[in-house]
């Protein structure tokens, strides 16, 4: 599948989480832990939000992220309050820039680990789906992107918890219509530049992994090395599809079919239970 990472806090560099950890994002897309594929080298993308801008800025290619030069000299000199970073393993879809995570329209950012169960034959029926004035702002060929499309469809700019659901309803719905048993597997990372949400949810209720930080302190002592000497804000977060260290008891996994909401100093779980739209 793919292995990610979400940031909200204190602005920091990109590379103190995307490089300098243990088990970091670059070391996760060659020597992945908890997912699916050890090697996640289909490409990869970093989204941030500047200071004081509303619209995230992205930068994505197909090469592996572990020897992108590219990608290290924007890591070690961009610092964000908020961003999100993403290396790719294709579940069958074109290696190519526009299907690289994490995607983008206006101010939202998007990324997806996981896969539409047969998605070849629904994506007809779920594009149609989609708000004819979004439509033409689809670039790839991805089901990551088609549920992104489809939750602002259903109104995720206003109730993005609620969207999600919808969308994961109408998905699952479309799938059980063609013989598909299990259409969802997911972890979704989305964010508006002010509040991040990371869900975690299949049909079959056996998801990829997801953990959360619980506190500044919390990640200090995950990560001296990397922030013993960094001012850090009281609402420092990070969202990872693995611990980017092996300290039992300082990530917090995300249950199965739950989704957090990080807003500032607010980090809270609830349960997500997806429903046809309205």
């Amino acid at each position: 599948m793919c292995r990610c990472l979400a940031y909200s806090g204190s602005p920091i560099a990109l590379e103190k989480l995307v490089y300098e950890p243990e088990h970091s994002l670059i070391d996760q897309s060659l020597h992945a832990r908890y997912g699916v594929e050890t090697v996640n080298g289909d490409g990869f993308g970093v989204g941030y939000y500047g200071d004081g801008e509303a619209l995230p800025a992205v930068f994505k290619d197909t090469k592996p992220a572990w020897g992108d030069r590219n990608l290290r000299e924007l890591a070690r000199h961009v610092r964000s309050p908020l961003f999100m970073a993403h290396v790719r393993a294709s579940s069958g879809t074109a290696i190519q820039q526009t299907n690289c995570h994490p995607f983008r329209y206006g101010r939202w950012l998007w990324m997806h680990n996981g896969e539409i169960s047969g998605f070849s034959r629904l994506k007809r029926e779920l594009v149609l789906a989609i708000q004819p004035d979004l439509y033409p702002a689809i670039e790839g060929s991805t089901d990551s992107e088609v549920m992104f499309f489809l939750a602002l469809t259903l109104g995720l700019s206003g109730d993005p918890p609620g969207a999600v659901e919808q969308m994961v309803g109408l998905v699952e719905e479309t799938g059980r219509a063609h013989g598909i048993a299990h259409p969802v597997q997911m972890t979704v990372a989305t964010s508006d530049g002010e509040r991040l949400w990371a869900f975690r949810y299949s049909t079959e209720h056996r998801s990829r992994s997801l953990f959360h930080s619980t506190d500044r302190q919390c990640l200090r002592e995950l990560h001296p090395e990397v922030f013993e000497f960094m001012e850090l804000s009281a609402d420092a977060r990070v969202v990872v599809s693995e611990p980017l260290r092996d300290l039992p008891g300082l990530w917090l996994e995300v249950p199965e079919s739950t989704y957090t909401v990080i807003e500032h100093s607010f980090t809270e779980m609830y349960p997500f239970q997806p429903r046809l739209p309205e």
